[in-house]
Order: structure tokens, then sequence, then C-alpha cells
């Protein structure tokens, strides 16, 4: 039994030396890294802040990290987050919503030296934010590529969660290209590095001790880790700082469309091989897109040459491109591919019936038209009233009130209109142009 023992002692040992030579060795590349990376308070003062109420800008970096608040002292609302150089001469990339409606901002280095900071600039839609400092001769971070990172890649996160300064958490790449809720801009990297309050604006870092990307946001319910991180691309922040340094502001280009995925049913429905593309559900009159001839059911699968596998790929092209291009794209339209340019336009700040007529059954269906002053009145050329729904319109999710407006790209205006379109013959699924409340998109209804 003991000779036993010690054959497993030995086998243990063995396979931990093993697995032991084969981890990474975090090290050096801490050693280097850490002295680029800073510390950031702030400090705001104001009504909002005496009052006890929490600023819009503020609230968002509660919403990042689900956590009430920060504490007041005074009348003051103080915050803080982390940064890193990324050039000798003071300047100093980290989150948005860190020095957002801020009146006072402090960055503490390395060494315990401390400036008062100045924001150049920032771009609450990418969440990035271009401070500086008054100093020279900094040591500043290696930019890295992140389309050059691989899902399973070893990456560090580096800031001051919670007041802890310098602390270093490894993790895996999860996932790249990650869409959030909201968040139309940013291809998010995500990782299961340890990331918290306070971590916010600190860089993300792969094994050459290149930064890769910018710690923004955890998805949690508890307000802490729970091991779903997410980082801003590096490529994406320093186009941002680009351009703010070059006019002081971010612009981002516009099409004016209203676009949603291309699911299984939907692709069937329109004569698609396989789900791809960015289904245009509503186009802004006089917008680029209506310029162009864009439609409302067109399904557009490419842009500058670039395939639009889902809808979130192409606010993120478009937003990147430069106002006043001239872009060539495919759409899919009535079962055939057309080519159309488009003129990119600029976005701004600011941008995001009675039943007269007998009604008609079809497929848990029951509507009725509208006449053209209803239709005047809810900016549409085309249109029916849900009166009634059950059956196999209900399992799709419409509901009475609804407005069908077309089925694939032809208009309907009346239950008999309505009910020839529903026949179509080789169709399992169909989809139909659903407008609800403000909005508008396409619904999959299955026939059988």
């Amino acid at each position: 039994m003991r000779t036993l023992i010690a054959w497993v002692v030995l086998g243990l040992s063995a396979m931990t030396s093993a697995y032991g030579e084969n981890l990474p060795d975090f090290t050096e590349l801490v050693a280097k890294s850490t002295p680029s990376v800073v510390n950031i308070t702030t400090i705001e003062e104001g009504t909002a802040a005496q009052q006890g109420q929490m600023p819009d800008d503020m609230r968002q970096f509660f919403k990042h990290f689900g956590i009430p608040e920060m504490p007041r002292n005074h009348g003051l609302l103080r915050g803080e987050g982390s940064g890193f150089i990324i050039s000798p001469d003071g300047y100093i990339l980290t989150n948005a919503h860190v020095v957002a409606g801020a009146d006072e901002v402090t960055v503490k280095l390395n060494d315990r030296r401390e400036y008062r900071a100045k924001v150049i600039g920032s771009d609450k839609m990418t969440d990035v934010a271009l401070i500086k400092i008054n100093a020279t001769d900094l040591p500043q971070v290696s930019i890295g590529d992140p389309n050059q990172l691989k899902v399973g890649e070893w990456v560090l996160a580096i800031g001051e969660p919670f007041g802890f300064e310098n602390s270093v958490t490894a993790g895996i790449v999860s996932a790249k290209g990650r869409a959030l809720p909201e968040e139309n801009y940013v291809p998010f990297i995500q990782t299961d590095a340890a990331v918290n309050p306070g971590n916010s604006g600190g860089p993300l870092l792969n094994m050459r001790g290149q930064v890769v990307g910018i710690n923004s946001q955890i998805v949690s319910r508890s307000g802490g880790y729970m091991g779903l991180s997410f980082a801003i691309p590096i490529d994406v922040a320093m186009n941002v700082v680009d351009q703010i340094k070059a006019n002081g502001k971010v612009s981002r280009g516009r099409l004016g469309v209203v676009i949603q995925d291309v699911n299984a049913e939907l692709a069937e429905s329109f004569g698609l091989k396989k789900p791809a593309g960015a289904l245009v559900s509503d186009v802004e009159p006089g917008s680029p897109a209506a310029k162009a001839g864009i439609e409302t059911s067109d399904i557009i699968l490419k842009y500058d040459g670039k395939p639009i596998e889902t809808s979130f790929d192409l606010p993120r092209l478009v937003g990147s491109t430069k106002p006043g291009t001239k872009v060539p794209m495919t759409v899919w339209r009535k079962g055939e591919m057309r080519d159309i340019t488009v003129q990119v336009g600029e976005m701004s700040e600011t941008q995001t019936a009675n039943a007269e007529n007998p009604k008609t059954d079809m497929a848990g269906l029951a509507v009725s038209p509208l006449n053209e002053e209803q239709k005047k009145q809810l900016g549409i050329q085309s249109g029916v009233l849900v009166n009634d729904v059950s059956g196999l319109a209900a399992r799709a999710g419409i509901q009475a009130g609804d407005i069908i407006m077309a089925v694939g790209n032809t208009p309907v205006n009346n239950a008999q209109e309505l009910a020839r379109a529903l026949n179509v013959k080789n169709h399992k699924t169909v989809a139909l142009l659903i407008k609800r409340e403000e909005g508008s998109s396409y619904v999959p209804l299955r026939l059988n």
C-alpha cells in the first residue's frame, strides 16, 4: 500500500511539473507594462452633486458595473477609474464614462506623482476619452493589433479595482466582435479576466505586452466580476484619438435606415440560401440611403466590399466611414443581387384604425384596411390594421394593433391583397413588415 501511495504521489508531482511548465509567466510583462498604467480620480461639483442626485453620465458609469453609486462628501461627487499613457508627452486613454461630467480630473502615476489632467475630447458612442497631463518623458504602452487576437489566447487586465493600485488579473479571450445591447459601434473583445469597478479605462494586454483593448464593461448580477468582461478594441479607440486630435470631435457616417438581423425563417422567405446580411425594415425619407435608392425589404449583403454577416456589422462599418464618401453596396432585392452606390452622410449627436370594412381571417390574422388619412398620420403608404390575432400569427409574435405594411416586398392595403400575398406557392415562411408604435421590423410567419 505504501509503495502504491508513493507511486501516486510521484505521478501527481510529475503531472504538476509538466503542466506547470506550460503555464504562462506574466512577471516580465507586468513589470514592463505597469509603469504606463495610471489611476484616475474625478470630482464633480454643482447642483446634481449637492442635491445628492446622480448625473446621467455618472449614472451610465455605474450602469456598466451594476453598483448603486459612489460615496459623496460635502456635495462633491467622486469617481475613480484607470487609464494608460499612449505618448511620452502626457496623452492618456481612458473611458468616456470615467471622466464624464467631471469638474476636476487627477492622474496618479505608478511612481506616486500626481497631475491635474485636461480632457481633450471624448466620444460617448465608443466610450473612449483622451486626456492629457503636463509631463514629459513618460513611459508609454505598446499598441497591438486586436485583429490578430485569437479566441482562447491569454490576456491581462491592469487597473485599480476598488482602489487597489496596480492590480493584475489574467484570463483568456472568450469571444471577439461581441455585440452588446445599445452598443452598436464597438465590436467588443470578451474575456474572463477579472474586471471590477476601478478597472474601467485600464488596458487589456496580449502576451507580447501590447495593449489590444480598453477594459470597459462587465455583465453582472451582483455588481462584481462574474466572468464576463468586455474591452473596446484598441484600433477603435485609436481612431477616436486621431479624430479628436485632428478635428476636436468624432465624425461618424450615416445611412438613415432601420435594420434587423436575418434569421433562417426570414432568409427562406426572401429566397436567400443562408441567413446573412442586414434586412432594411425602414428607410428615412431624404436620407443618404433613400437618395441612393435603398428600399424597405432590401437585404444589405456587402458594404464597401466587406460582407455583412449580421446586422451588427453594418453600423460599425458605416460609422467608421468618413462622411461624404461614396461607397458601393450589394443588396438582395426581389430574388436577385443589385449593386448600389451610396454617398454616406454624417450622424448628428442627437440621432437613434377603425374597422369599417369586413374582416378577413388568414393564418390567424383578422385585419381591416386603413384610409388615406390614417396612413398619412402614421407616415406610411400602405398597410392594414391587425384587429385580432391567433394561431400561427400569434405564435409569430404579431399583436392586435400592429400595422402590416407588406409581405416580403409586396405592399398590402386590404385583406384581399394580404390573402393573395400569403398564398405564395412553395413558401413555407413569409416575412411580414410590421409597424408597431414608432418602429418597424420584419416578422417571419410560418404558414404551416
